[in-house]
């Protein structure tokens, strides 16, 4: 049986000493009783959702790891119990600088969080986020933000095919053939995750900058490669400052600024 395990330490020719980690969390939906099937309120819950898996992936390295419920000894006594798979979660969280998602903001960093709280684990290290739903939104017109959407509009790939719901449920009735296809689902979904982080990331503005997690100078501050080339000014109504692109991502960084001259008459 396969059993969840810290992943590897980011090589440094990528990294230059700073861990980002690509995470998306898979989770059952909440049982409750309901009177009909169009917008209804839920009379009482039956069950609270919990985690059935999650793919994982530094970024820079060729492994994705996957971890589903089935992995741990705990599922043989109840398909529910999410807490060794929550912990292997918590301990990725913890190693990472920062962590990469799409929609990860409002959905996988909250829920997972939600789950710490539940089995009583403390928040993790401090790190910070990249999503790339908000960047699909703030600077791109897309028809659909959707990972899958976004992917295929690039032309980088599609998500994996899935039998629906139906999927889901199997997970949670304990089919082995579903649980096999939500392995491979959720590890194509970091896949296409990456891929879609490389293409958008030269766009960001508000991105993590490495090269204060790592202390180095005259490099870029996006993905911390030393190739970097000067371009012009940034210019504003009071100050002006070196413009930099980076040529291994494209992205743009602004040096330190220029002294104003000062003219004596």
């Amino acid at each position: 049986m396969r059993t969840a395990t810290a992943l590897k330490a980011l090589p440094k020719a990528e990294s230059r000493g700073t861990r980002t980690a690509l995470i998306d969390i898979e989770t059952a939906p909440s049982l409750g009783y309901v009177w009909g099937k169009w917008e209804q309120n839920v009379l009482e819950f039956r069950r609270d959702w919990y985690m059935l898996c999650f793919s994982a992936k530094w970024l820079g390295e060729k492994k994705i790891d996957t971890f589903i419920l089935p992995d741990y000894p705990r599922y043989k006594k109840n398909r529910e119990d999410d807490h060794d798979l929550v912990e292997a979660l918590w301990k990725i969280l913890d190693e990472a600088d920062i962590i990469i998602g799409h929609n990860g903001d409002e959905f996988d960093w909250k829920k997972s969080n939600a789950r710490f709280l539940a089995h009583g684990m403390g928040p993790p290290a401090p790190y910070r986020t990249v999503d790339t739903l908000k960047l699909a939104r703030k600077h791109f017109r897309f028809d659909s933000n959707k990972l899958d959407d976004v992917a295929r509009y690039l032309g980088i790939g599609r998500k994996a095919a899935t039998t629906g719901f139906h999927m889901w449920k199997g997970c949670m009735e304990g089919d082995k053939k579903a649980w096999e296809m939500m392995r491979m689902y959720n590890e194509r979904d970091v896949d296409l995750l990456e891929k879609v982080y490389y293409a958008l990331r030269p766009w960001s503005t508000t991105h993590p900058n490495v090269n204060i997690l790592t202390e180095k100078a005259q490099s870029c501050p996006i993905c911390g490669s030393n190739k970097i080339q000067r371009r012009g000014y940034n210019i504003s109504r009071i100050r002006k400052t070196p413009r930099y692109q980076c040529q291994s991502c494209g992205g743009w960084s602004a040096g330190k600024p220029v002294a104003p001259t000062i003219t004596i008459r």
